[in-house]
């Protein structure tokens, strides 16, 4: 990334990367609307097609649209590999970890938590667990100072490094960023590499902090960093740690969610985002559930354009 490209860039319009499903209707819609400045695919969506055409046929339409495409590579994110019904079947895990036991393990959206009470390499024992079957692809949080995950790149994420490689997409979100060698590490395998760091952790934090050089696009993930904090109000400090290392620095999750549930936003949703505007703020994405349904990811667009518009141009009060 060019030094102009760091910190010393002057303030951005608002501008949206919305997560799209690789076989939605409503893409190109989307692509057109002048708030978006790219799409972002979530690789663990299922696909019917091979890794490469995959990316050339999103990547084409990006460009098409003078936008961007952003590959989500899960790195070190704990999600389920098989269907379990806790505590009466094990939970299989997508890497290997180690941690301290018993101790707190959540899903959902920190509104499941249960007891992990042994580890096995990939396999979780639970003393207790959410009412219900969980899946793959579900994500599950353990905010232990000792955990300890093994690896980091998946061997799907490495398929679609070297699948971006050949038709020439190299734009990627990087999940659970924690230190500069798992930028490295994807540096390594596509020297021309752009990458979006997702902030999700503590030791995400403590990266920013301590060790970020400015050479990468930093994302508040708040999504999983949310229910990573041990106290949940320091997410606004981690925030503003954030956009303070990174003044471009992007905001995701947790964006206009009352919209998936009825037609019209709540005004905790709209606070939320003028907070965040206010914060300085500028560069939005907006998560998997929202983005399903063009009934629900488009009102969000158009939304977030009347913020936008109204937060630089003020409406005056009445006297």
């Amino acid at each position: 990334m060019k030094e102009t490209d760091k910190n010393v860039m002057k303030e951005e319009k608002i501008s949206a990367v919305v997560t799209m499903p690789p076989y939605a209707p409503h893409i190109e819609e989307v692509l057109r609307h002048p708030i978006v400045s790219g799409i972002r695919l979530n690789t663990v969506m299922p696909v019917k097609e091979s890794l490469e055409s995959l990316l050339f046929r999103l990547n084409r339409a990006a460009e098409n649209n003078g936008k961007d495409l952003w590959v989500d590579l899960k790195g070190r994110q704990l999600r389920i590999a098989t269907f379990g019904v806790p505590p009466f079947t094990e939970i299989k895990l997508t890497h290997k970890i180690d941690v301290y036991t018993p101790c707190k393990i959540y899903f959902g959206d920190r509104n499941e938590p249960s007891t992990l009470l042994e580890v096995d390499g990939d396999r979780l024992i639970m003393q207790e667990g959410p009412r219900r079957v969980v899946g793959p692809g579900e994500s599950v949080t353990i905010p232990h100072p000792t955990l300890k995950i093994e690896g980091y790149l998946t061997d799907l994420d490495k398929r679609y490094i070297e699948a971006g490689k050949r038709i020439g997409a190299h734009k990627y979100m990087l999940s659970f960023v924690e230190s500069q060698d798992d930028i490295d590490t994807l540096k390594k395998i596509d020297k021309d590499a752009e990458v979006i760091a997702k902030i999700e952790s503590v030791k995400g934090l403590d990266f920013v902090n301590r060790e970020y050089k400015g050479d990468v696009r930093l994302m508040a993930a708040r999504g999983d960093l949310y229910m990573e904090l041990h106290w949940p109000h320091k997410i606004i400090n981690a925030l503003q740690d954030i956009l303070g290392k990174d003044k471009n620095a992007y905001v995701a999750s947790r964006l206009f969610e009352s919209l998936t549930r009825q037609p019209e936003p709540s005004c905790e949703d709209i606070g939320d985002v003028d907070n965040l505007f206010r914060m300085g703020y500028r560069r939005v994405m907006f998560g998997d559930e929202l983005c399903l349904k063009r009934e629900t990811i488009m009102p969000a667009l158009n939304l977030l354009s009347v913020m936008a518009d109204n937060y630089k141009n003020p409406i005056p009060r009445e006297k």
